[in-house]
């Protein structure tokens, strides 16, 4: 064989093993993409994102590996969600991701892409789903039950605190189902013998001059209902109640551990894992008409003993029994 016949076979083969793997890349099928749409900043729940993507991990999908995320955040401004659905609508992501008040936006949004919701309150009521076991259409989710337990967690406060008799509640007005939540805080309230004064907050400012007023109004306590945006604001609703010295009860654990009183509620890390899993059963080919919403059954009361302290209340010790953490 010629030098020059030898020099042309081996650029041959050359030239083939580089080709041969790039072309071998390019028929391989595109990287499915979740789209994540949140009603708050991505600052605000990193441990939220992590026991996502551990839900993700627990079904054999790895963001970066073999799944890509579209992350959406409307920083607060629930008027954003839903031209951020309509861009994951654009994106063709595989499955839509939709927290709390981002669910009707995605909803709204497209009746062809999955779409895995987290719900405060019964999404059958919410008219998100036909039913619980088989939700129809293109929505499953997580039914947190934190409306329902509303109730409950003013009982608790006023166990923890016994004095108490007048309560401020605040709500996030962009939150749709605060007009149930007051009915179930009424009628636990007249139940205890408490009285209610009701404000509302969706914004920093708005916070400030709620707390501004109980200078005048004096309440002995503060019930925080439950949204994103005040899980997002839990630093600057501690450092009011403690300036303010008032126990502060709320449904969001992050609340309690930033200083407030208090939190009942379910347990927001398994419900984001859950639904982690359920995006990638959907990936696998799963429909959300045969995903049965889940129901929420861990709930966790916390308590913060610093807190407790500091506002010179003695915490039962049977409510301390009760308490799956207390924060020293």
């Amino acid at each position: 064989m010629r030098r020059r016949e030898v020099i042309a076979l081996l650029g041959g083969a050359t030239a083939s093993s580089i080709l041969w793997p790039l072309a071998a890349r390019a028929q391989q099928p595109a990287m499915p993409v979740i789209g994540l749409l949140e009603p708050t900043s991505p600052e605000a729940f990193a441990d939220r994102l992590r026991a996502f993507r551990q839900g993700l991990r627990d079904t054999g999908y790895v963001e970066g590996e073999n799944v890509a995320i579209e992350y959406r955040w409307a920083e607060n401004q629930s008027d954003r969600l839903p031209a951020l659905a309509d861009e994951l609508v654009r994106r063709k992501v595989a499955v839509m991701v939709a927290v709390a008040g981002a669910a009707f936006a995605a909803k709204a949004a497209t009746t062809t892409i999955p779409i895995v919701f987290i719900a405060a309150e019964d999404p059958v009521r919410l008219g998100l789903v036909a039913s619980l076991a088989r939700p129809g259409g293109n929505l499953t989710g997580i039914n947190q039950f934190n409306e329902e337990l509303a109730g409950k967690r003013l009982e608790l406060l006023r166990e923890l605190a016994p004095g108490v008799t007048r309560v401020a509640v605040l709500f996030d007005p962009a939150v749709t189902t605060t007009e149930t939540t007051l009915r179930d805080v009424e009628a636990a309230a007249r139940a205890i013998g408490l009285q209610i004064q009701v404000y509302h907050a969706g914004t920093d400012r708005e916070i400030n001059a709620v707390f501004a007023t109980f200078v005048r109004e004096r309440p002995d306590a503060l019930f925080v209902g439950i949204g994103p945006f005040f899980t997002s604001r839990r630093v600057q609703l501690a450092i009011l109640a403690a300036r303010h010295s008032i126990p502060m009860a709320s449904g969001a654990r992050a609340i309690a551990e930033a200083g407030g009183l208090m939190s009942y509620g379910s347990d927001i890390l398994d419900a984001r894992r859950q639904v982690g899993v359920y995006v990638g059963r959907i990936l696998k080919g799963a429909k959300p008409a045969d995903l049965p919403v889940v129901q929420a059954s861990k709930f966790e009361l916390v308590i913060n003993l610093q807190t407790a302290r500091a506002l010179g209340l003695t915490v039962p010790p049977t409510l301390l029994a009760r308490a799956d953490e207390v924060i020293e």
